[in-house]
């Protein structure tokens, strides 16, 4: 019989790790949390359990990206450690298993998030109206994908596309998208909006944009998000967060860009609608123009009507002071032998010339007495 090798207590636990490293470097278990808790707010403790056993399960506050609480059904990725305090499973993810610990968890986070003000809509941002340069996250193969640039082609041409080409279901997708949008967040000429999208599947397909650290990623954007995730019906937490929510890829594609034909459409009612007014406007400074015209023309009559007036009452004036008209009432005119007014009476033996209304005559004044 071979002889079994000794080993310090210190070394055995270090080949049993060094074993279970080899065999087993990850392994997935499914089974009920129990006895959660949060030490300090770095470190995370709770226990995995079924019906007949229990694993104490250890990881860091910042690896958990989701809201757990005793009595949820969890799928954790572990590397199985025994350690100081016994065996363990150091957890590197976990993730909310069956529908309802799966709606738990997501109403749990969303309303820690909520909380946080993250979902409000006073942070959200209006996309740009005709975006030249719109960053993708999505898969190349997602029937999204096709949808989206289907219609955004038919929409409006020349828009420059740059796709980041990720998972979008699965333990590393939440990670892959978190990474594509940093790239174009850090971008030297960063695209005027993002939009992250997925086409339709089950709900459990959906659940790395309920992820946490995605959702924070997603707020902290310094671009514009726009989510085209799943079914008009499906709504992520990630759909809460973006700017604009669209209901499907197909749907992203029609916000992010106006119908050409509409945009034609609009601008020949539009054209209309100018000619129209200039029309109208034209009308009725002719109306205007008529208006004043006549106004001008009652004007004129009435100066001229005035002037006339005027006219015919000078005329009279002046005839009844016309010297004629005093010489027809029985008057005379006296001027001196020079032709001059006699205003003082002449001297007596003076000669005058008298004018009367039929004609003149010279006389001699043999005579002359003051009133």
């Amino acid at each position: 019989m071979k002889e079994l090798p000794i080993f310090t207590v210190s070394d055995a636990v270090g080949v049993i790790n060094q074993t279970l490293e080899y065999a087993y470097p990850q392994i997935k278990v499914v089974g009920e949390v129990a006895n959660f808790k949060v030490s300090g707010g770095k470190w995370v403790f709770f226990d995995l359990k079924d019906d007949q056993m229990s694993l104490k399960c250890f990881m860091t506050a910042w690896t958990l990206r989701t809201v757990l609480e005793d009595g949820m059904k969890v799928e954790v990725l572990a590397k199985p450690r025994l350690g100081k305090y016994g065996f363990s499973l150091n957890i590197d993810a976990v993730k909310p298993v069956g529908e309802g610990d799966i709606k738990k968890a997501f109403e749990l986070l969303r309303a820690k998030l909520d909380q946080e003000g993250l979902f409000a809509l006073s942070r959200k941002r209006p996309l740009p109206e005709l975006p030249e340069r719109i960053g993708v996250i999505s898969s190349r193969e997602a029937a999204g994908y096709e949808d989206f640039l289907k219609i955004l082609s038919q929409r409006f041409g020349g828009v420059d596309i740059i796709v980041a080409d990720t998972a979008v279901q699965g333990d590393t997708a939440a990670d892959q998208i978190i990474k594509a949008l940093k790239y174009f967040n850090e971008n030297e000429s960063p695209p005027e909006v993002v939009a992250i999208l997925r086409g339709g599947g089950s709900r459990d397909d959906l659940v790395a944009f309920d992820d946490e650290l995605l959702v924070r990623a997603i707020a902290s954007s310094r671009v514009p998000v726009i989510t085209g995730v799943g079914h008009e019906i499906d709504v992520t937490l990630a759909d809460l967060v973006a700017d604009v929510r669209a209901s499907t890829p197909s749907n992203a594609a029609e916000i992010l860009l106006p119908d050409k034909r509409e945009i034609i459409s609009g601008m020949v009612a539009e054209l209309g609608h100018s000619l129209t007014r200039l029309s109208n406007r034209w009308e009725n400074q002719i109306a205007y123009m008529d208006d004043s015209v006549k106004n001008m023309a009652r004007m004129v009559a009435d100066l001229y009507r005035q002037a006339e007036e005027k006219y015919g009452y000078l005329v009279t004036t002046l005839e009844q002071v016309n010297p004629n008209q005093v010489l027809r009432r029985g008057y005379a005119i006296v001027r001196s032998g020079q032709g001059k007014i006699l205003r003082n009476l002449p001297k007596t033996g003076e000669n005058v010339e008298v004018e009367i209304a039929k004609g003149t005559f010279l006389t001699r004044v043999i005579g002359a007495s003051r009133k």
